[in-house]
């Protein structure tokens, strides 16, 4: 397995187990989650939207760790998981998309 696939397994495997975990742990594996996402939307060329970006969340467990209940801890570092192999797969099938806002 990659680097990116181990790193996705381990956060699969820390949401699964949220309760063996400490709060510097998951802000640790959230905080790398982010650059990993940071990084892979660089290299493909992604810029978020101001308001609208998905690692908003992931950030807000992240800092939050010692206050927010282990059922968010679950759910951001599925997430993270969730957007790391999306982003992986599209940067190693060289799928091509636009990014646009729909109009209300």
């Amino acid at each position: 397995m990659s680097a990116t696939t181990d790193f996705i397994a381990n956060l699969v495997r820390a949401a699964n187990e949220v309760e063996k975990l400490s709060p510097n742990e998951v802000s640790d594996l959230l905080d790398r989650s982010v650059d990993a996402i940071r990084q892979l939307r660089q290299e493909l060329g992604i810029v978020p939207v101001p308001g609208k970006d998905a690692l908003i969340y992931i950030r807000t467990v992240s800092a939050g760790a010692t206050r927010v209940p282990h059922e968010k801890w679950h759910h951001g570092l599925l997430h993270a998981a969730e957007m790391i192999r999306d982003l992986h797969i599209v940067r190693d099938t060289g799928t091509e998309f636009r990014i646009s806002e729909i109009e209300p």
